[in-house]
């Protein structure tokens, strides 16, 4: 019988022995040992030193912190709860096995706890996968003993309890301590109280069970029984205990999500930006022709896009945003950010849209618009037809091989479901055909605001609300742009040698394009009829017909390079109607375009990003602003003078009222397009420049009056009001006495030489004196 023992002792000595040394299971390497493959969440940082939000996968949202930034009522419950014994064992505590060999197996008591040591926990936590069964789990249990004994050898106790805390899943997207404190505190984990902690430390022996958001009171009784362990370990005292125990579970709790939190589109842009591949033709879709352009021209222009691509690791391999740990430090300004989704959605939800449903309810094809040369009723049920076949619900029936009659059947079926307001989701019971058209009642939105120098991206807004509408309308969506596009013409006009004082006459024009077709555009305003106006009226007050005079005078084609220039990426076509705005283009591009008019004529390309470092902290890259000239000193003042004045006495003066009432010297542009299918403005001071689109998700919903749908009353409030809010603020650094530098003596009517239509007998002159009057 001795024999036979020691023969059993002998051979499970030997067993542990093999599975030490790898013969036995997986026992990982040493290097990986003393560097365990920690994955831990990239971190993106605002300007101002503010969490924006994290990029993980699936369950991944786990950032980095060292052992002293830790509470240490968290590290006294863990041990005092999990293993009392831990600062005396090497990885495995033999009396605890005794324990549960004894209690839990011989008499059957459940209560006995457990046998795991922290350091076990650990080694599960970074090695084991998910056991199959109570057989499986028996055999990945020596395993973990073994690793637990090698950790003991390689880190300190203290840095054994950091890797646990750092790992551990707290549920909600809340893996590790420094997320969890977030999540169901607000906090840092360095601020945690005592019963804080416990609560947290409770949940780890089981997160599901003990859920402080679904089972509050089970989560506080379990937050009790560690409080009680911590007074049997003399960490807190009686007193201590008693009033802890009647505190009742107080949450603040975050819900960490993709879709929350501060700047989502920015954020979902960074992430692509990031992740782009380099360019291939082939790997592009028919009509995605332009955006292979756009990627092709970010890849060669912006070190940023495809930053992963272009930046390996020192061993060669890439980085990966979900699991490097990186630290991303945006441009950013995160009180601007919430100034920007303020005036959104403040604009959007208490002005524009309450008038869009006022207007559009009971209007059959609603919110379509309702004029049929505009859009006939079969391409009206051709839209919605397109709308249907684009939802998740018809891919799937598709693919699940339904017909098209039972498909559309169900289209017409009431269900449950949540649905978008400003009040906030609306649980309602909808047909999912009037879900569609639901949703398509709410007018979008693009907005950023960037330094004009610096390019800096301050503010960026895609729309109403990143969980419901996802298209991003700054970088993505293209759209119209109207009026806005005049500042461009004039400033070639500049270039040219025409001045703010040269005259044409205010009369409708009728223009022969190449192919010798007559076009003579409309004007929406009647002011100064038949009149002699000079231009820098015509464009304070954003009149057609003087623009469409300067655009005969001038090559089309060299507009659209003008236009490229300054930083147009998408096609533009070279006819006479180009100077009304009919082409696509982007809020990111219009505001990289309007930074020269706020930079002596210097363009700014955009910046997202300053630095990335890794999860140590060392920056891998940093990124510098890029600079481009596209107006010449001559040209800038002139067009810079009559900008300024279109805020000051056109069409962008309701910013000089209430509820604006800025006094800041600003530039600026409205813009509208047929049908008031687009509201644009642009503005800009000396420190930011800005631009919004509003208008419905097609060109077809829209506003049926200019009163609700040109761009001063679609876009401009946006910007006035973000404007205010950011003046208002006096820990930011934007005044409203910054101003524009003139040169002394300035003469806004000199020519450099003669245009054709230039009066050399009877010159108009006029100083920077009273040019704003």
């Amino acid at each position: 019988m001795w024999a036979l023992f020691a023969l059993c002792v002998v051979a499970v000595f030997f067993f542990f022995f093999l599975v030490y040394n790898g013969a036995i299971g997986y026992m990982p390497p040493v290097e990986e040992l003393k560097n365990p493959k920690d994955r831990f969440a990239s971190v993106v940082y605002s300007a101002d030193g503010v969490e924006l939000g994290r990029f993980f996968a699936n369950t991944g949202n786990r950032v980095y912190v060292e052992f002293d930034d830790i509470s240490q009522h968290v590290i006294d419950a863990l041990i005092a709860t999990e293993d009392s014994r831990f600062e005396e064992h090497s990885g495995i505590d033999v009396k605890a096995l005794g324990r549960v060999a004894f209690k839990t197996l011989l008499l059957g008591q459940k209560n006995a706890g457990g046998g795991s040591t922290i350091t076990q926990q650990l080694a599960k936590q970074l090695y084991s996968p998910t056991s199959e069964g109570l057989f499986e789990r028996a055999l990945q249990k020596p395993i973990e003993w073994m690793i637990a004994v090698k950790l003991e050898r390689y880190y300190s106790k203290d840095e054994i309890i950091k890797m646990y805390l750092n790992q551990f899943d707290f549920l909600y997207n809340a893996v590790g301590i420094k997320s969890a404190a977030y999540v169901y505190f607000g906090k840092e984990p360095d601020e945690l109280t005592v019963e804080e902690a416990a609560m947290l430390v409770g949940m780890v022996k089981n997160p599901s069970y003990y859920n402080p958001v679904r089972k509050p009171e089970r989560t506080r009784e379990r937050r009790n029984v560690v409080l009680e362990q911590m007074y049997k370990n003399d960490m807190i005292t009686r007193a201590e205990l008693d009033s802890l125990k009647e505190l009742p579970l107080k949450l603040d709790f975050h819900k960490v999500d993709h879709k929350e939190g501060l700047a989502p589109y920015f954020r979902e842009e960074l992430r692509r930006i990031l992740r782009a591949k380099k360019p291939v033709r082939s790997e592009y879709r028919g009509w995605e022709k332009q955006k292979f352009v756009d990627d092709s021209i970010a890849w060669a222009t912006n070190p940023l896009f495809g930053w992963i691509e272009k930046n390996p690791k020192p061993d060669g391999s890439k980085y990966d945003i979900y699991t490097d740990g990186l630290k991303i430090y945006t441009t950013i300004d995160s009180r601007m950010q919430r100034y920007a989704e303020k005036a959104v959605t403040d604009h959007l939800g208490k002005t524009l849209q309450p008038s869009f449903f006022r207007e559009k309810r009971g209007v059959k094809g609603a919110p379509y618009t309702t004029n049929r040369e505009e859009l006939s009723s079969s391409q009206l049920d051709g839209l919605i037809q397109k709308a249907v076949k684009q939802t998740d619900r018809y891919i799937m029936m598709k693919k699940a091989g339904h017909s098209e009659e039972d498909i559309m059947a169900s289209f017409k079926t009431p269900v449950d479901m949540k649905v978008f307001s400003y009040e906030g989701p609306v649980d309602t019971v909808m047909t999912p055909l009037d879900s569609i058209l639901y949703n398509k009642h709410f007018l979008r939105s693009g907005f950023m605001s960037m330094d004009p120098v610096t390019g800096h991206v301050k503010a960026y807004v895609g729309g109403p609300n990143f969980t419901f509408f996802q298209y991003d309308m700054v970088s993505t969506g293209r759209r119209q742009i109207g009026s806005t596009i005049k500042p461009f013409l004039y400033t070639y006009a500049m270039e040219e040698g025409y001045t703010p004082c040269d005259e044409f006459l205010n009369e409708q024009p009728t223009i022969y394009d190449e192919a010798g077709r007559p076009w003579s555009p409309r004007n929406a305003g009647s002011a100064r009829v038949g009149e002699m106006v000079d231009i820098r009226w015509a464009l304070t007050n954003s009149n057609n017909w003087i623009s469409a005079r300067l655009m005969s005078q001038l090559s089309p084609a060299t507009l659209v390079r003008n236009m490229h220039n300054f930083g147009i990426t998408n096609h533009l076509d070279p006819v006479i109607a180009l100077c009304l705005g009919p082409c696509d283009v982007s809020v990111k591009e219009m505001v990289t375009a309007y930074s020269a008019f706020a930079n002596n004529g210097m363009r700014v390309d955009p910046m997202f990003v300053t630095a990335i470092a890794d999860g140590n902290g060392n920056v891998i890259s940093e990124f510098a602003p890029n600079h481009t000239e596209v107006i010449s000193t001559e040209a800038y003042y002139k067009i810079l003078s009559i900008l300024l004045n279109v805020v000051d006495g056109g069409t962008g003066n309701r910013l000089r009222r209430p509820p604006y009432a800025l006094t800041a010297q600003m530039g600026g542009k409205t813009g509208t397009t047929n049908s008031n299918s687009d509201g644009w403005f642009m503005g800009f001071t000396p420190q930011l420049v800005s631009g919004v689109w509003v208008g419905g998700e097609e060109r077809y919903i829209h506003f049926n009056g200019m009163a609700m749908g040109q761009g001063a009353s679609m876009a401009l409030p946006i910007y006035g009001l973000f404007m205010k809010q950011v003046y208002a603020d006096p820990t930011l650094p934007y005044r409203q006495n910054a101003t524009f530098k003139f040169p002394d003596n300035l003469d806004l009517c000199h020519k450099e030489y003669y245009g054709e239509y230039y009066d050399e007998a009877d010159p108009a002159e006029e100083s920077i004196e009273g040019v704003f009057d």
